[in-house]
């Protein structure tokens, strides 16, 4: 399980009383606790990946729980350092001066006014605020008469590198107890409130109604999937703009309005205003819309039969993994397409994902709530391709079935139909497939009659279609009509910053593979952002999936991916070996029928005379000539 709670250490000693205290006092949930030591600087970077990896609150002490604060956006809880910590440091060697230097950041030497009346001496209190000025202020306080340098490492390593006494104050148990209880605490509350802004996103974002939430100053704070298909708008388009603007037909009330009827662009919706308050302050609106027509209740009701029918798209635009530019310049444009009625056409390499993005095109566009329907144009033979897209009327050909069969076409429509690998399509089936674009009919296989559908046609393809074009095999008039939106899936060459976030979702989706398997490292998940994935996304995950097959866990190492890797690249000699000496097999046999045929020019086609030539039988001679 992953830790929620980091306790960073700036020395030894405080790693070992922190694991003292984690075995004591945190048994039932130590999974959750991780230990490290690191100090300043050096333990930014190693902080900033941990906070990525989930870790919600971070304990730490002096300088460094100052200095994370300022480099992560997560809560950090200091260590306190208590009077009884300062007297234990100078104690430590029995006898002290009368005037004692406290070092440290703020949050380490406050609180040391009582313990000097108490004890009749003098503190003076050395407050750093960062590492640079340390050893200047420790400097003076030494000419100005202190002793001994009580404070955290940086302070007493400078003290004694200047020839006086360093004490550190180590942290005792109970202050990292109550450190500890402190973050558990912090990690509790953020986790409920993460699961309640979740539960309330999901609620929202399912919504059958479309959501328009906006701040003080009438500006958009939320606009949910709904409101963009009802207004035809994506959500990263309104965001923080006027509602006025962006919907300049709303009609807003100065007062909460329960149900208000209002006709907004080509549609007739319910309108219903609320205010948001916080103990009397209104902070911001919210509006939900409703279509007014009764096609809404249909379309939910087809909806379910669809869904028995397996006719619907499961993934989501948010499912799609990926951060970086290229990654989320293709998903905002996907978002946008999405929400028109033009044919899309989507390039690529294979093993991009592009169905997946189909998929998410579809659930973000306003045929949601219609089928989805994919067909593969390689995978099936032309004459059964052809009755799969179009159907067929009755006794069309044998073995039909009696009354005929509904095609593809038929099935996605009010939805979305996928053509896969678009370039495979058979010329005769192009044609076809143009009509239906032109006329948005389509005939049955053998019928008579012309059937009106209303499909969104997505292709996709991983070839040259332009080029295709030149060559004759793809039709010119079909390509410009598919070839009015376009997206490129990247590649992972591309995007390679996504593949440690690929790596990890992947692990996680196959944790049945390897139950034992809980992670995968940064090196690991560095090292496979320098390997060559030409097989991108599928590639990854079928390497992922071997290495989890392979591993003893917990975690995938770098070097278990070496080893999959290795044993890829291996199968990949033994094929391209296979395919030379295959090459070089055929190449001979090109050689010895040129040789045969030559023979026979000269003998003027005479195979009895060839063959004594040849010293073969003349049926051997035929079947050499013939041999495919």
């Amino acid at each position: 399980m992953d830790a929620r709670i980091l306790f960073v250490a700036p020395f030894t000693d405080l790693v070992e009383a922190a694991a003292e205290v984690v075995k004591e006092q945190f048994a039932d949930s130590a999974a959750h606790i991780k230990i490290v030591k690191g100090d300043l600087q050096e333990c930014i970077a190693m902080v900033k990946q941990e906070v990525e990896d989930g870790v919600e609150v971070i304990i730490s002490r002096g300088g460094t729980a100052t200095l994370i604060e300022k480099n992560v956006n997560i809560p950090i809880v200091p260590i306190q350092v208590t009077v009884i910590d300062i007297l234990r440091a100078m104690m430590k060697n029995g006898k002290y001066p009368e005037k004692v230097g406290i070092a440290g950041f703020e949050n380490v030497i406050y609180g040391c006014e009582d313990l000097a009346k108490l004890l009749g001496i003098t503190f003076c209190e050395i407050t750093l605020r960062d590492e640079a000025e340390a050893a200047e202020k420790i400097e003076n306080a030494i000419k100005n008469g202190v002793e001994l340098i009580v404070g955290d490492a940086i302070s007493t390593k400078i003290a004694t590198n200047l020839g006086i006494p360093g004490a550190l104050i180590h942290s005792g148990r109970e202050a990292i107890y109550k450190a500890m209880k402190e973050a558990e605490l912090i990690a509790r509350i953020r986790r409920e409130e993460q699961e309640k802004s979740e539960l309330l996103r999901t609620v929202i974002d399912q919504s059958a109604e479309g959501i328009i939430a906006t701040d003080p100053d009438a500006k958009i704070t939320i606009f949910n999937p709904m409101a963009e298909k009802m207004f035809k708008l994506s959500h990263l388009e309104v965001m923080g703009h006027s509602l006025k603007k962006v919907i300049p037909e709303l009609l807003i009330s100065k007062k909460n309005v329960e149900d208000d009827v209002q006709k907004i662009g080509d549609k007739t919706l319910t309108v219903k205003e609320s205010r948001i308050k916080v103990k009397d302050e209104t902070i911001g609106n919210i509006y939900t819309f409703q279509n007014v027509s009764q096609l809404q209740q249909l379309e939910q009701n087809v909806r379910k039969k669809l869904h028995a029918k397996g006719l619907i798209a499961r993934v989501k635009m948010e499912d799609i993994v990926g951060t970086s530019p290229v990654c989320t310049a293709m998903k905002r444009k996907a978002t946008k397409y999405a929400l028109t009625q033009s044919t899309i056409l989507i390039t690529g390499e294979s093993g991009t994902g592009k169905e997946m993005l189909v998929q998410s095109i579809h659930n973000v566009s306003t045929r949601s709530n219609g089928p989805f329907v994919a067909v593969n144009c390689a995978a099936l033979p032309e004459n059964l391709l052809e009755s799969e897209l179009f159907g067929y009327a009755e006794g069309a050909f044998t073995g039909a079935k009696r009354g005929g069969r509904q095609g593809l076409f038929e099935l996605a429509h009010g939805g979305t139909i996928f053509l896969d690998e678009i370039g495979e399509m058979p010329m005769s089936l192009q044609s076809r497939l143009l009509r239906v674009l032109q006329e948005k009919a389509v005939m049955h296989l053998g019928g008579d009659s012309v059937i009106p559908v209303d499909v969104r046609i997505i292709a996709a393809t991983n070839q040259n279609l332009a080029k295709m074009v030149e060559e004759k095999q793809f039709r010119q008039d079909l390509y410009y009509r598919l070839n009015i939106l376009r997206i490129h899936m990247p590649t992972l060459r591309e995007r390679a910053d996504d593949i440690p976030l690929l790596a990890k979702k992947i692990v996680k989706q196959m944790h049945i593979v390897n139950s034992q398997i809980t992670g995968i490292s940064i090196e690991a998940r560095e090292y496979l952002k320098k390997c060559a994935w030409p097989g991108n996304i599928r590639q990854l995950a079928n390497t992922i999936e071997r290495v989890m097959l392979l591993s003893d866990g917990p975690m995938i190492t770098k070097q278990d991916i070496i080893e999959a890797r290795d044993e890829e690249e291996q199968e990949i000699e033994i094929k391209e070996e296979q395919r030379n000496e295959n090459s070089a097999k055929d190449n001979l046999a090109e050689i010895e029928r040129n040789t045969l045929r030559r023979v026979l020019e000269e003998e003027n086609f005479n195979y009895g005379r060839a063959a004594v030539r040849l010293g073969i039988h003349r049926t051997t001679l035929w079947r050499k000539l013939n041999a495919k």
